[in-house]
This record gives C-alpha cells, structure tokens and sequence, in this order.
C-alpha cells in the first residue's frame, strides 16, 4: 500500500472518531437538558404552576424537548395519584393503629389483674375437729322436723280475712221478717251474699313451733357431721390483711380456700360480730352469708354448699356447743 492511501486512510479514521465524540457529546448535552426539564417541571407542578416550555437552543435540543415536556406532564399527573394513594393508605392505617393500641393497652392491664388476683392464697388452718360436733351420727328426720319448725317460725303470719261483724255495713235489715215468701236475713254482710263476711277464714297468728333445744342442737350436730365428712367444713385465719375492709382481696382469699371461682358457690362464713374487718368486707360479697357462731342452726348450714368457720368463731363455737352438752348431761 502506497504512503498516499494509508494517508487517506488514517485521516478517514481521524474523522469517524471525532465525529462519534461529537455525537456522544450531543447525547449527553440532551440528557442533562431532559433532566433538568423534568426537574422544572415537577418544581412547578409542586408549586401550583404550569410547566413551561424548554426553548429549543440547538438542533439537538429541539428533538429532545417534547420529551421532556411529556415527561414532565407525567409526573404532574401522577403525583396526586401518588398523594391520594398515600392518604387513602394513611386512613387505613390510623384505625388500624388504635385498634392495636386497644389491644396492647388491655393485653397489658390483663396480665396486672391476673397477677393481683394470684396475691391472695388460701389461709386455710388444718385443724382437728372435735368428734362429739363433726363426727356425730346423722338423724335425718330430726333433721327434717327442725328445718321445717325453722321455716314455720319464719313466717309473718299477716294473712287474715275479715267475718260478718267486721265487714263494713249490712246494719238493717234488708226487709221484713215474714210475709215475703223469702227466707229471713238480717243482714246483707251475712256470708251467703256478696261482699259478705268469710267464714272460717285465715285470721293473724303465729305459726312457730316449739322445739326444744336439745332437738335443735342435736339436728345442728347431724347438719355439720354430714358436711364434715365430706370436707366441707374448713377454717381460715382470717380474710383480710391490715385495717381496712377489702372485699376484692377476701372474695379471692374464700375462693383459694374453696377452690372454686367467687360467686359460682353459696358459702356460709361463721365470723364473729365483733370481727367488723370481715363483716364490711364479705356482707355484700355474692354467695356469701354471714352469721354468727351464736346464731348458727341447721337450716343455713343445709341450704350453703360449704361451711367456713374464721379460727376465733370456731373456738367460741366449739365452747359453746360444749358447755351446752355439759348441762343436757
């Protein structure tokens, strides 16, 4: 090959590079321009304004121009598409965020009234319960005859009618004694006419019976053997801690003594009139019934599901039904 054509040649080859250089140039003039007109435009439509046309400076320019400009349109249309999107999901979300801020807040107020309720446990004194009371031999119609003398004396016996004489009117004789062909009345409250007087009515009384008390302490010995020999008589050291009434600590100290759930059973709690601690705080207590160890009898101690003695009641319960077996011998 001559000088001359690798001359030609190497010349040739000078052009082509220059010429991809100026293209790639060009290119790169465009896509800055594209870029900054899309960031313009999504500044104006930010703004409230409408995006304004790139001015075309060079040939290169014009071409890429509408591009931007659609590119720019785009964005202006999606952005509040983006923005409703975005508050619809926000909208959403804010129930969503107080429901789970409900349950986290009950979730942790749960846990606290378990553990408060898991503080009280059973004060129960195993003790040993003296023969002659809980272990006597159960007489089921002495029983019978004294629950029923117990309810007998329970009723009011308010119930009366009134007779001829205390009905009002009926003072005259309703017409004369003979030539009527009727029977002789001499009175219209007698108990043959309407709104007469009741014969043989109801009248006030008293329906108690007599029982003597060697029956009543004999059936009470049967009642509290029956329980006892099923376990179900206890007693406890006490209710409530320190000196003020707690009616949610003693519900939850009877229910670990008896282990069932507070109010699912009747329990009958033998306190002391004096011990005020526990009277405040169980009389209003559901499925509780308070007495007296010197007010105890058969028929409470039947109709409850357990008996629970507090430790002072049933020492003064056992001295008492003792000095009373003392002077029966």
């Amino acid at each position: 090959m001559s000088p001359a054509s690798k001359g030609d040649n190497s010349g040739a080859q000078e052009q082509d590079a220059a010429a991809e250089v100026t293209d790639g140039a060009a290119d790169a003039g465009a896509d800055e321009a594209a870029a900054e007109a899309e960031q313009a435009a999504t500044e104006q439509a930010a703004a409230g304004q409408a995006p304004a046309k790139v001015a075309a400076g060079s040939a290169g320019d014009t071409d890429t121009a509408p591009a931007a400009e659609d590119t720019a349109a785009e964005g202006a249309e999606a952005k509040p598409a983006r923005r409703r999107a975005a508050a619809a999901s926000e909208s959403e979300a804010k129930p969503a965020a107080r429901s789970a801020g409900r349950t986290a807040r009950s979730s942790a107020k749960a846990p606290a009234k378990k553990s408060k309720a898991a503080q009280a446990s059973s004060t129960e004194i195993k003790i040993d319960l003296p023969a002659d009371i809980f272990d006597a031999s159960v007489n089921v119609p002495l029983i019978h005859q004294v629950v029923v003398a117990h309810e007998a004396a329970a009723r009011q016996g308010t119930h009366a009618t009134k007779t001829r004489g205390e009905v009002r009117g009926g003072g005259r004789k309703p017409y004369r004694q003979k030539g009527t062909g009727r029977a002789r009345q001499g009175s219209v409250r007698a108990p043959q006419f309407t709104g007469g007087g009741i014969v043989h009515g109801p009248v006030s009384r008293s329906h108690a019976v007599r029982t003597p008390k060697k029956m009543k302490a004999a059936a009470l010995r049967s009642a509290l053997s029956d329980r006892a020999r099923h376990g179900l008589v206890q007693v406890v050291d006490g209710f409530v801690d320190g000196d003020s009434p707690k009616t949610g600590h003693a519900v939850s100290v009877l229910a670990a003594v008896t282990g069932l759930p507070a109010g699912t059973a009747s329990v009958l709690v033998v306190a002391d009139r004096s011990d005020q601690l526990t009277w405040k705080s169980l009389r209003n207590a559901r499925g509780v019934h308070l007495i007296d160890p010197g007010q105890l009898n058969t028929y409470d101690v039947l109709v409850r599901d357990r008996v629970v003695f507090t430790k002072p009641a049933f020492d003064t319960f056992v001295a008492r039904a003792g000095k009373q077996e003392d002077e029966q011998r």
